[in-house]
Parts: structure tokens; C-alpha cells; sequence
């Protein structure tokens, strides 16, 4: 008995020690008294305990006056973070050890990054897939360790706080905003991956932040251009869009940032955005479903919240609806003018004011600006572009890849058979052509940019008849895949007859292109998702039979193709 007993004594040891040898709970560590943050708060003059929960726009690639004139708002107005976008690494952590020397706190520097890095700076780190694809995944402890390993490079850069996840259930197809940032249309899945992907960050040392509160999924309306309307019932969101809120806010959800969108049946106040809506964010957010952590605003300079409060209104509204952190304002001074005169007036309470400051100032603690150091620029480049980052995203993509018809007719393909390799889209080969082209005996390549004529489509045809083996890879090369094609009817057409029972087709495109593009006939349809090298090369694997597709359908496209589907 004692020698059973005694194993199980060590692995509970070894658990424990792993736990301790973690930071402490965020939610927790945030709303409790600290003498760091006390200290640091008793320092601050009113205005600049304001200006802690504005988050200011901050670039590398708009020139030395850009950067330097945000860096004398910073000195000037004293505010609490930045919102990093587009540059590149070694300029954004030269430009982080600037703006920290002029901080008096330490600045909470917040980043846009759902695939990692490369979403701001795609030139120079490296990209992880994204969400829609990694919503195939059946592996969460590979999204796990990608949360952790975009942790480490957050860290790396000097960066702390990531608006990521994305846990909008996109069950509109046409959503023009989400889309493909979404792990999909399921929400048990949406939370799974949510969750792998939150945990990994946090346990990696960073803040994460769901998106985009109460849903953003099915919308038709961009809220960067204008202010969507959801008409649905308080029932409908409660089941569907905010599920994964629930769930995460009760496994511990570090920040939430909410979304401008007009909900009737929140808070019927005409045209009001949700982002400054009380009812939505003190009422709903943080007393219906218990939120402790952060809250933050989309973009304040966004069409969906200025158009209809403008000139600063929109601002004080954040605050007064319960925000702890706005990001983006399209006037941090004037704001936090505005905002000292509601405190003043009695509109905004000081005490809940002070809170949410002490709050982001924990928040800091947290990260380690309480020992803010500079970022060491030595092997910075390389660093940030490791091998075994560079694995990991090859094992999400190679987990991902979804195989959605005829997986035998792909067991059985032939590297001896003389085969036609027909890329649409493209004009040259890219890592899937090249994969296959190194691997088969015979082959003829056909590219198809979309500017053929209808004649010259038609001779090409007739030559890729002949061949008794043929690979059809679509490839979508826009720099956001949208559900619809931008292909010619006349390509459309050729792709239609050329999709036959001798055809294996591979779809590096966005998943709802299958009910875009007539592929159907095909004898084997590969969905890759997107057309980054890295799902070129699992296709590839897949179809030379070097691995097995385990992906699953993430979406419910048609009745030919739904959620789950993959053989």
C-alpha cells in the first residue's frame, strides 16, 4: 500500500512546486492591497492618476517626428501604457527604452497580437496561424505552448499585455471584421482553444485579453468604420455570444476588452455603443457574470464609438460605464480634462476612479515594471526568430491541415504518375508547388493568375486533360482571406471543370471559400486554410503521405461541409 501511495505523494510534490514556481493569480493579485502600488499611487497628482488608464498609439514606421511627438505626449501628459502597431522589432524595442525613461510609471505596453508578432510586424517575426485555423486543431496543448512561446516574445521585446484571444463565435460567414481571427462557428470549441491559447500566455508571464465582448461574430458591419447594430435577444446572447466569456471569466480571465456595438436589449439608449455603455460594463460584465479583471475599450478613435459621441464625450462615458483602461484615444488630454471635470461634478466617483487606477497599477506590479529594465538589444532578431518557435508553428500548421473528401484516393496518390500541378492564383511556385515538384517523377506546372483570356483557359484545359493525375491548389495570396473569392467568373469556371474525379484539391484559402468555388467533383479536397508557407508545407506532407490530416472543420460551411468534418 505505502509503495502505492508514495508515487502518487511525488507526482502531487512535483504538481505543487510547479504551481508555487508560477506568478500569483492575476484577478486575485489585482484587487488586493499592495505597498508597491500604494506608494506609487500617493506620488501620482490627480491628472496623472487618470492619464494611468489611457493607452496611447504608438509606431516605428511613420518616421523619427511620429515617434518623438508621442514620446513628449507621454512626458507631458504622463500616460499609463501604449498600444503598439506597425514597425519593426528592433526600432519598437529602441523606441520602448525611450518612452519608459519618460514615464514616471512604468508604461504597460499593450500589443495586438492573435498570431504573435507578426501580426504588426509580419517582415521580421514570425507569424503563428491564425485562429480560424488553429480552430482545427484537436491538440490544445500545442495552442498552450504557442500562448507560452508568444509570451516569451512579448517579454523578449518588452511588451506586457496581449489583446488576444479572439472569442467571437463567427456564425456569420459575412462577417467582414472577424472572420478568420475567430477559432470558429462552435462555441464549446471556441472556449477550448480560447482557453489553451490564454492559459499559455499568462503562464508565460503576459496579461491576455478576450474579444471582442458581449460577440462580435455575426455582424456585417466593421465597427472600425461604423457602429454595428445586434438585434437579438438577452437569451440569444447569453447562450451563444457570451458563453465563452462565462466559461473563461470563471477559469480565471485576466482583461476583457468590450466592442462598439449598438444591443438594444443591454441598453436601449439610442445608438449607444456597448464599449461605454454602464449597463453593459459594470452591470452586465462585472456584476451578471462576476468579472474581477481588467476591462478595456476597442480603439476609441473607431468610427463605432466617436460617431456618435464625439469630441471627447465617448471618453468620459468609458469611464463612467466602468473602464479600467482606454485604449486609443483620439485625444488623451482633452479626455483626461474631461474626465477630472466628471470626477469633480460628481459624475464619475472618486472612489471607484482610485480603484481602477490602483487596479492598472497592480497590473504593472504584476508584469514586473516595478523593476522596469531596458530591453537588451543584443540578438534581438534572432532571438525573436528561434528554431523552436519556428517547429512549433510548423506542428500547429501540420495539426491543422483538415482533409475533407477521399482520403483514399490520397492514400493512393502516385509519385510515378505523370502529374498536372494547377496553381490558381499564383504566378509562380510557391512552397507547396515546390514540395511536390521535388517529390514526382514526371510533372508540368500550370499557373493561373486570374488575367488569362477565356481562349487561353480553354487551351489550357485541354492540355491538363491529358494527364491522368491532377493537383488543383487554390491560392489565396489577400492579406486578409475573405469568405468570397476575388477570382474571375471565367477562372471560375476553369477551376469548375478542372475540380473532377481525377483532381485532388487544396484549398489555401479561407475555409468559406467552399462554398465559393465549385470544387465539389473533386476525388480529394484538402482544406489548408490559409496560404503561408509554413500550410504549404503541411498540404504537402499530407498528400505526398509523409503525415495524416487530423484536423477538424472548425465552421459549419453548407450542407455538404460542416462543423467537425475531416477524415
Amino acid at each position: 500500500m505505502i509503495k502505492k501511495i508514495l508515487p502518487v505523494l511525488l507526482l502531487l510534490l512535483v504538481g505543487l512546486s510547479v504551481r508555487a514556481q508560477k506568478k500569483p493569480d492575476f484577478v486575485k493579485f489585482i484587487n488586493s492591497k499592495n505597498a508597491w502600488v500604494d506608494s506609487v499611487f500617493n506620488k501620482l497628482t490627480p491628472k496623472e492618476r487618470i492619464a494611468q488608464l489611457f493607452l496611447v498609439r504608438a509606431h516605428t514606421n511613420l518616421g523619427k517626428k511620429y515617434i518623438d511627438s508621442v514620446g513628449q505626449v507621454i512626458q507631458r501628459e504622463q500616460l499609463g501604457g501604449l498600444v503598439v502597431f506597425q514597425g519593426g522589432p528592433v526600432r519598437h524595442a529602441q523606441m520602448f527604452n525611450q518612452y519608459q525613461k519618460l514615464a514616471k510609471v512604468p508604461l504597460l505596453i499593450t500589443y495586438d497580437g492573435e498570431w504573435g508578432l507578426g501580426m504588426r510586424m509580419p517582415d521580421s517575426t514570425l507569424s503563428y496561424p491564425y485562429q480560424m485555423t488553429l480552430g482545427a486543431v484537436q491538440n490544445e496543448h500545442l495552442i498552450y505552448e504557442m500562448g507560452k512561446q508568444v509570451a516569451r516574445d512579448f517579454l523578449r521585446i518588452g511588451m506586457h499585455f496581449n489583446f488576444a484571444p479572439v472569442v467571437d463565435i463567427n456564425n456569420n460567414p459575412k462577417n467582414p471584421v472577424i472572420n478568420f481571427r475567430s477559432f470558429g462557428d462552435n462555441k464549446y470549441n471556441v472556449t477550448r482553444k480560447a482557453k489553451a491559447y490564454m492559459d499559455g500566455m499568462v503562464d508565460g508571464g503576459i496579461i491576455a485579453s478576450l474579444k471582442h465582448f458581449p460577440g462580435h461574430g455575426d455582424t456585417e458591419v466593421d465597427s472600425h468604420h461604423d457602429l454595428p447594430q445586434l438585434n437579438f435577444t438577452k437569451k440569444r446572447l447569453d447562450t451563444l455570444e457570451i458563453f465563452p466569456f462565462r466559461a473563461l471569466i470563471k477559469a480565471g480571465a485576466p482583461a476583457i476588452m468590450v466592442a462598439h456595438m449598438n444591443i438594444p436589449s443591454l441598453d436601449a439608449t439610442p445608438n449607444i455603443p456597448s464599449s461605454i455603455s454602464r449597463k453593459v460594463v459594470t452591470d452586465l460584465l462585472r456584476k451578471e457574470l462576476g468579472f474581477q479583471g481588467l476591462t478595456v475599450t476597442d480603439a476609441m478613435d473607431m468610427n463605432g464609438v466617436k460617431k456618435f459621441f464625439p469630441n471627447g464625450e465617448a471618453d468620459v462615458m468609458a469611464i463612467e460605464a466602468g473602464h479600467d483602461l482606454l485604449e486609443v484615444s483620439e485625444n488623451s488630454a482633452r479626455a483626461i480634462d474631461l474626465v477630472a471635470k466628471a470626477v469633480k461634478s460628481g459624475r464619475i466617483k472618486q472612489s471607484e476612479l482610485d480603484q481602477r487606477v490602483k487596479r492598472v497599477l497592480a497590473a504593472k506590479y504584476w508584469v514586473g515594471l516595478n523593476q522596469c529594465r531596458p530591453v537588451p538589444m543584443q540578438n534581438l532578431i534572432a532571438d525573436l526568430n528561434n528554431n523552436a518557435s519556428k517547429q512549433l508553428v510548423q506542428r500547429l500548421a501540420d495539426a491543422a491541415v483538415t482533409v475533407l473528401k477521399a482520403d483514399r484516393r490520397i492514400k493512393t496518390f502516385d509519385r510515378r504518375e505523370q502529374t498536372a500541378i494547377v496553381s490558381v492564383g499564383i504566378s509562380q511556385a510557391q512552397d507547396f508547388e515546390k514540395e511536390l515538384a521535388g517529390q514526382l517523377t514526371t510533372k508540368t506546372q500550370f499557373f493561373i493568375s486570374g488575367k488569362e483570356t477565356e481562349e487561353q483557359l480553354k487551351e489550357l484545359l485541354k492540355q491538363i486533360r491529358d494527364f491522368r493525375q491532377i493537383v488543383l491548389a487554390i491560392h489565396d495570396n489577400r492579406s486578409r482571406p475573405r469568405s468570397e473569392s476575388d477570382l474571375s467568373e471565367a477562372v471560375r469556371t476553369f477551376v469548375d471543370k478542372v475540380a473532377g474525379r481525377r483532381t485532388i484539391t487544396t484549398m489555401f484559402t479561407n475555409p468559406y471559400m467552399l462554398d465559393n468555388l465549385s470544387i465539389d467533383r473533386s476525388s480529394g479536397i484538402i482544406m489548408a486554410y490559409q496560404n503561408d508557407s509554413f500550410m504549404q508545407k503541411a498540404a504537402a506532407k499530407v498528400l505526398l503521405g509523409k503525415i495524416k490530416a487530423q484536423g477538424k472543420l472548425p465552421v459549419a460551411i453548407n450542407k455538404r461541409f460542416q462543423y467537425g468534418d475531416g477524415l
